[in-house]
């Protein structure tokens, strides 16, 4: 394989061969040619011509049979190739174009140099980046057509995670939707899996789609790609997923009088775990467990605490419960949909700052009351109370997309969907809650699309409506562009798309494995001490 060349370099380097031949081959025919006698000059002309025409024919059809070679050899590596037209910006607005050739894998594509170009989803790519020889970041929103099939296989190889998913009874997850048909423990495909609950349960569904996703990655008739896929040796496996739909459990039992069917669960759910090998070998450290409401877990997440916790912020939970340092921040869903085809202007986008929500709101919400009377009046700001039925989510979709920066402050928690709703709207979010964490922010500099302003400096006379009227138009269309090409991290769906929520909060995990195998490898330390002690 290493002797063939196949590479596109390795193709030109053998046409520049055969045209210098060429070339050195029809000087010594001319030479030779004068060198006969006067009487025949034209039919050595006409031998030359039609020598020339010949060599070129020949040399034409191997180009492309090389060429042809070099698409196989690419295809052999797992790599399409594709010849783009780039543009590129730099900071004195000066576009510079240039043809590149651009490999592609797992719809990742590297220019020649090593710089990452290419990230999109699907089987199309949507978003262009790129650096340009100063290092000036460069991005581009343009849709552009992939000649080549992109990878769908999901196995164990492909996936980033070997996943063990415990079988806990229905009752504990899609059971709790709806019974499932003919006593099943799982749905046997994706389509008999019941639909998680409208309406405001949405917002904590992280729970369902990393589960629906991880369950239908053995299944064969799967054709999109996978980040995690489930194991069914336990020695296999890199963490232990716990499918415990605990928000859903709160909000479904804990709001019925007299019903502690959603403590009954967690109580069960903690003696099965204890009583597991995997859990008693690990500590339970290397299990992922989902609490994305507040209020969710709350009779066990202390018991629970040494697994890794999928949350949405930290706001009641004590440092030793869970902690940036230990579990993943995951987005909310999204109320209001994705503002596709968006092609607002900045002129078209009239309000200045908007926010609809509840004005009084317990713990650290007493800002949104000082907030409101400071604001309510100034020119451009809305700034309203409202609701999270069908006809406050009509106005507050209305009410984003026309705006050009939305409020997230914080409420009874640090974090709320209204930021994912901004972000949906390609609203500028401004943010003013001090103890936010935001879901995957070792990935995504938020300074890049979001305004943050700390709560004490909000509270000063006219501070929020200075900052924004000091963004000019050209800095905010930039944010602008910016949400729209990453408001695909924040999108719960089935089936899962290359870096959308699902697959990112699974990347998240990945990444925490080598802190989690550190631990476990600490803990082993004296082991052989605790048996002489125990003797």
């Amino acid at each position: 394989m290493q002797s063939m060349k196949m590479g596109s370099s390795a193709v030109s380097e053998y046409s520049d061969s055969a045209f210098s031949l060429l070339a050195n081959s029809l000087v010594m025919a001319s030479v030779r040619c004068n060198r006969r006698p006067s009487s025949s000059p034209n039919r050595c002309t006409f031998a030359l011509v039609t020598f020339a025409a010949l060599s070129v024919l020949a040399l034409f059809v191997c180009f492309t049979f090389l060429r042809s070679l070099s698409g196989v050899w690419h295809s052999l590596q797992g790599m399409h190739t594709s010849d783009l037209q780039i543009r590129f910006h730099v900071d004195n607005g000066r576009p510079l174009e240039r043809n590149t050739e651009v490999f592609m894998k797992d719809t990742v594509g590297h220019l020649k140099n090593g710089k990452q170009v290419l990230q999109g989803q699907g089987e199309a790519i949507h978003r262009v980046t790129g650096l340009v020889e100063n290092s000036t970041e460069v991005v581009e929103d343009r849709a552009v057509s992939y000649p080549g099939p992109l990878q769908k296989v999901c196995n164990e190889k492909s996936a980033i995670l070997k996943v063990f998913m415990y079988d806990l009874p229905p009752e504990f997850h899609f059971g709790m939707i709806n019974e499932l048909p003919n006593g099943l423990l799982w749905p046997r495909n994706a389509s008999q899996a019941p639909s998680y609950p409208g309406g405001m349960n949405q917002q904590h569904s992280t729970e369902y789609w990393l589960t629906l996703d991880l369950l239908t990655s053995t299944f064969p008739n799967r054709n999109f790609p996978c980040s995690a896929f489930r194991v069914e040796d336990s020695k296999k496996a890199d963490i232990f997923f716990v499918p415990f739909f605990s928000s859903l459990s709160y909000n479904k039992f804990s709001r019925l009088e007299g019903n502690d069917r959603n403590i009954e669960l967690q109580e069960r759910l903690v003696q099965y775990l204890m009583g597991q090998h995997t859990w008693r070998r690990s500590g339970g450290r290397n299990h992922v467990i989902v609490m994305h409401h507040p209020n969710s877990l709350h009779a066990a997440r202390e018991q629970l605490r040494p697994a890794m916790f999928i949350v949405s912020d930290f706001g009641r939970y004590s440092p030793q419960v869970a902690n940036v340092g230990k579990d993943i921040v995951a987005p909310y869903k999204h109320a209001i949909p994705t503002f596709k085809e968006d092609t607002s202007t900045y002129e078209s986008r009239h309000t200045l700052l908007f926010f609809q929500g509840a004005i009084v709101r317990k713990d650290g919400g007493y800002i949104r009351q000082r907030l409101y009377e400071m604001l309510k009046g100034e020119p451009g700001v809305h700034f309203a109370t409202g609701n999270t039925e069908r006809d406050g989510i009509r106005s507050a979709t209305q009410g984003m997309r026309s705006s050009k920066f939305c409020l997230h402050l914080a409420g009874d928690t640090p974090s709320s969907n209204r930021l994912f709703d901004a972000i949906a709207s390609h609203c500028v979010p401004v943010i003013i809650s001090d103890e936010l964490e935001l879901p995957f922010e070792d990935e995504l500099d938020y300074s890049e699309f979001c305004l943050f302003i700390r709560s004490s400096d909000s509270l000063q006379r006219d501070f929020v409506i200075k900052l924004l009227e000091s963004v000019e138009k050209s800095e905010w269309i930039r944010m602008w562009k910016r949400l729209k090409q990453v408001d695909h991290y924040f999108e719960y769906r089935y089936p899962a798309q290359i870096d959308d929520s699902v697959n990112m909060i699974w990347k998240s995990i990945a990444r925490r494995l080598p802190s989690i195998k550190q631990s476990l490898h600490k803990g082993k330390r004296y082991s052989r001490s605790r048996l002489v002690t125990r003797g």
